[in-house]
């Protein structure tokens, strides 16, 4: 994944998540990694795999392609 598209995607995940004043923790804790986890997914320092995407726009109350809205791949 190019980082442009990573980036988009987390974007996306932080306006959402910050829109409806859904916490960082609830989000990890659905996704099964650690706050510190998904802090290092946000910051990019741990890669935002694809297997996490159906729970991250589950936490959050979006669908998936509410993620990736404005994402452009590579």
């Amino acid at each position: 994944m190019n980082t442009e598209y990573n980036d988009a995607i987390i974007r996306n995940i932080r306006d959402i998540a910050g829109e409806r004043g859904i916490k960082y923790c609830k989000i990890a804790e659905a996704c099964g990694m650690s706050n510190a986890e998904f802090s290092r997914m946000l910051s990019g320092q741990k890669v935002l795999r694809a297997c996490y995407i159906p729970a991250i726009a589950s936490a959050i109350g979006c669908g998936c392609d509410d993620l990736f809205r404005g994402a452009q791949p590579a």
